[in-house]
């Protein structure tokens, strides 16, 4: 009777453990996860090969350690056509909108609008849509056209 005790003993803490440990490693997953910047509108204004685009971007910026440092539109195949570059965090000014151009595309060229977190990189959320259709938020993977996030233009810097 001891022994089957005991054994019940040793499998309870042995369950408890096991449920423990898996909390912790969810735990420390969820906060490996770096911070994204998430596009929440597009406007633009102008004419064919020479638009303005006004993209309003929501990020949690705390400073240069941590702010949205630009946001690009690329075509659906996933060149860059524009960068806006954002030389300072936006800590006490969310959501905000920056503008840019010109952007050289048709009016019914598809492109994507998203934005670039620095240090979390891409994966917040994306606008697909043209001049003539309107943009839309669309889920975009944060691994399409990663590459670009060492291509020029780049940020030098951050101001503030």
């Amino acid at each position: 009777m001891r022994q089957q005790f005991l054994l019940i003993i040793l499998i309870v803490s042995m369950g408890y453990t096991l449920s423990s440990l898996k909390i912790n490693v969810n735990k420390a997953e969820a906060s490996d996860t770096l911070p994204v910047a998430n596009v929440v509108l597009v406007k633009v204004s102008g004419l064919a090969n020479s638009y303005s685009f006004s993209v309003e971007i929501e990020s949690p910026d705390k400073g240069c350690s941590q702010y949205a440092d630009w946001w690009e539109a690329l075509s659906e195949d996933g060149k860059l056509i524009y960068r806006r570059i954002l030389a300072h965090s936006h800590a006490d000014e969310q959501p905000f909108i920056r503008s840019g151009g010109p952007v050289k595309i048709d009016p019914d060229a598809i492109v994507w609008v998203r934005a670039h977190m620095h240090p979390g990189g891409y994966g917040g959320a994306a606008f697909k849509g043209s001049v003539k259709s309107g943009f839309k938020k669309a889920p975009l993977s944060p691994q399409f056209a990663a590459d670009l996030a060492k291509t020029p233009p780049l940020p030098d810097g951050c101001d503030f």
